[in-house]
């Protein structure tokens, strides 16, 4: 009995490591549920966080360039040999690049012991490594679409770059890396999240109902979708003037509405997994609407800055990563009940946080901390559907 759970251990160990997206996916939502129920054992009072950063910025940055880049880069790993018919990143590779991953998330939680220089060095070999990876993939078909996501994540690396720079004292750049950081993530969704969703949703409304309108591709719109976006984090992450930075956020707001606007998003309100990311794309829209108008003067900078994290960042990984999940384990494309809960509980602590920064003195305690119990279950109850595709083999039969 003893060798059959060894034997069955060791092959969900070695499964986990095979594809980017096991161990990445698994790995953000893990560190999701774990990142955030410590922050909220702080946040509610309950005890002191041991971390040499503010309790904020941990906070902050850790989830951004700790979740939100391990999902990332099980998107990458997956989605790049896809697009250029590359081999995928071996297990070593693999394996390696969740080490450097993992590596850095300690060395951050145990940067009050160390030292300051080492803890930025360990934490910035992630994304160096995972771009080189990627850098090999993507010149077997080179194309400046897909390359640019290079660029990208050089942005990101300078942005956690800033942010270490303050936390060992050599300048005062924390809070314009952790927006930079970001806003580099939502302009990776602009882009991906523009590309996916309205093919989803297309093939979503053709299965149904042959003869159903479809999606409408608006080329000027999306292109300034993409390029406002893009500019506004490399604003952020260069700290340029604020009336700057805030004008050209709104226009890349309301260009996001715009581009939802013509994806039919109505039309998929019976099939969860394609309207969530209908919804994170509308947090999208709005969060950078509502971040713009806080520098140009009007509302919370830190209601708009959630709306982003939590609608944007939060729904539209969680809705990727199910989805990838499902397809390419070969099981069904159909959320199950803990996924459709999962959807339904990251919206409405998006909304919840927003509250809680724009009306502090009604609904800042109540707020903050019901958002991040509702970001943990909805997690948790990712990691419960999910588990099982992660940790076993691919369904016999199954299409991509």
């Amino acid at each position: 009995m003893t060798a059959v759970l060894n034997e069955k251990t060791t092959s969900s160990r070695s499964i986990i490591l095979q594809e980017g997206w096991r161990v990445f996916f698994m790995a953000a939502g893990i560190y999701a549920v774990v990142a955030l129920g410590v922050w909220l054992v702080w946040a509610s009072g309950l005890a002191d966080l041991p971390f040499a950063p503010a309790p904020i910025a941990w906070h902050a940055h850790e989830m951004v360039f700790g979740f939100a880049f391990a999902a990332i880069a099980g998107f990458f790993l997956t989605a790049v040999p896809n697009w250029t018919g590359a081999r995928p990143a071996s297990a070593r590779v693999i394996t390696l690049l969740a080490g450097l991953w993992l590596a850095g998330r300690v060395a951050v939680w145990f940067a009050m012991v160390l030292p300051g220089w080492l803890v930025a060095l360990v934490d910035l070999v992630f994304l160096p490594v995972l771009a080189a990876t990627m850098l090999t993939q993507l010149l077997v078909r080179p194309k400046p679409q897909n390359l640019m996501f290079l660029g990208l994540l050089t942005l990101a690396w300078v942005a956690n770059l800033l942010v270490h720079l303050d936390w060992i004292g050599l300048a005062g750049t924390e809070a314009q890396g952790i927006r930079g950081g970001l806003l580099t993530v939502c302009a990776m969704i602009a882009i991906l999240g523009g590309r996916v969703t309205p093919a989803f949703t297309r093939n979503a409304l053709l299965r149904v109902n042959p003869g159903a309108a479809v999606p409408v591709s608006r080329p000027r719109i999306d292109m300034a979708g993409i390029v406002l976006a893009l500019l506004t984090a490399l604003l952020a992450t260069v700290n340029a003037p604020a009336a700057l930075t805030g004008a050209v956020a709104v226009v890349a707001g309301l260009a996001a509405l715009l581009r939802l606007s013509g994806w039919r998003p109505l039309d998929t309100l019976r099939d969860p997994i394609v309207w969530t990311m209908h919804a994170s794309y509308l947090f999208l829209g709005l969060g950078l609407l509502g971040w713009g108008l806080s520098l140009l003067g009007l509302g919370s900078e830190i209601a708009g800055l959630h709306l982003l994290g939590v609608g944007a960042v939060g729904g539209m990984t969680l809705s990727i990563m199910s989805r990838a999940s499902l397809g390419h384990s070969g099981r069904p494309i159909r959320a199950s009940a803990p996924l459709i809960w999962g959807y339904v509980l990251l919206p409405v602590a998006a909304g919840l946080r927003w509250a809680a920064s724009t009306w502090p003195e009604m609904f800042h305690f109540v707020g903050t901390v019901g958002a991040g119990a509702l970001w943990v279950l909805a997690f948790a109850l990712f990691l419960v559907a999910l588990w099982p595709v992660w940790t076993t083999p691919r369904a016999r039969g199954g299409a991509r």
